[in-house]
């Protein structure tokens, strides 16, 4: 595969979800691309619009109340959204797949994990049963679940959390997918199995090529494994880095609280600036930028119109921020 193959293009999507209160946008004009071999961490709190970004991708969106109403998606230079459902159904597994990040709920409690992981080269290789399961123990073994010929025929209860992230993993790139999105794939970890699974990922890309989307809350993982960032508030990206640069010197308030709050073993002892206040309700953005409730740089100008456009601030990093200049010069 072509390392400079640009594999997944996101044009200014858009999403709402149509609910009795109202319309809620969730995605508002979010564009990004992927490349082979590349790692591309979308960051933002919980409601910043990560995972109806990834599920908008796969087609998987709840509709109603959920609808694309605007943008691309272009998988290898083809627009999904164009597409019947039959042929994204052909895109999903063998191009983009997806971890999910509830193993526990994802995995169906009442077939064994071997079953599941067959029912991919079932439905999509038309594999026999045996053939089926033998590539499942093949599967289970390359994401380094012990014994895996013995608990092929387990339940998802009777592993712990971390194999059954391996499990879902595996299910994941069954089909040798060319883009993973993996959300929030570490939740609910300890830190030494989060490693481990940071650690197979990786090990996974680089073995097939892939192009990795890692979407997250956890700053201290994305400081390891990835190339670049894209940071998320109320459905917006409001800054796009390098991650060596983002996390020297961010260039957006939000991302400035970000790191901010974050534990540091300098700085023990002392109280962290945490972020003020909450995220916006979809349902009644305020007017202007929509960090603005939060952010200590507000001046007039962020409280009126519209949300400023992501523009860049130096080669290779953009900022959506009025005051750009005096958050990036902040020292």
């Amino acid at each position: 595969m072509n390392t400079n193959e640009r594999l997944l293009e996101v044009n200014d999507l858009r999403v709402e979800f149509r609910m009795r209160d109202g319309i809620a946008h969730a995605i508002n004009g979010v564009s990004f691309d992927l490349h082979a071999r590349e790692t591309l961490a979308i960051l933002g709190e919980s409601g910043s619009g990560k995972s109806v970004t990834a599920q908008a991708i796969m087609g998987i969106l709840d509709s109603p109340p959920g609808f694309v109403t605007g943008g691309e998606v272009k998988f290898r230079g083809t627009d999904l959204l164009t597409q019947p459902e039959k042929e994204r159904r052909k895109v999903r597994g063998p191009g983009i797949s997806m971890i999910f990040q509830d193993a526990l709920s994802s995995l169906n409690p009442v077939f064994p994990v071997g079953w599941q992981i067959a029912e991919m080269f079932r439905q999509h290789r038309g594999m026999n049963r045996a053939d089926a399961e033998a590539k499942a123990i093949e599967l289970m073994e390359r994401v380094h679940i012990p014994a895996a010929r013995e608990r092929v025929r387990a339940y998802p209860h009777q592993f712990s959390g971390g194999m059954r992230q391996r499990i879902m993993i595996a299910m994941a790139i069954a089909l040798d997918p060319v883009v993973l999105i993996a959300d929030e794939p570490t939740t609910a970890l300890d830190v030494t199995v989060q490693a481990q699974i940071m650690g197979l990922l990786k090990e996974l890309q680089d073995e097939a090529g892939m192009g990795l989307i890692l979407i997250t809350h956890d700053l201290g993982v994305v400081a390891d494994v990835a190339d670049r960032i894209a940071v998320m508030y109320a459905g917006r990206l409001v800054e796009t880095s390098g991650v060596v640069d983002l996390y020297a010197r961010p260039a957006h308030p939000y991302t400035k609280g970000l790191l901010e709050s974050i534990p540091r073993l300098d700085l023990k002892g002392q109280t962290l600036n945490a972020i003020g206040g909450l995220p916006p309700n979809l349902l009644a953005m305020p007017a202007g930028c929509p960090f603005h409730p939060r952010c200590r740089y507000a001046v007039d100008i962020c409280r009126e119109g519209e949300p400023p456009p992501l523009e860049e601030v130096v080669a290779g990093r953009a900022a959506a921020c009025h005051r750009v200049r005096e958050v990036y010069g902040d020292e």
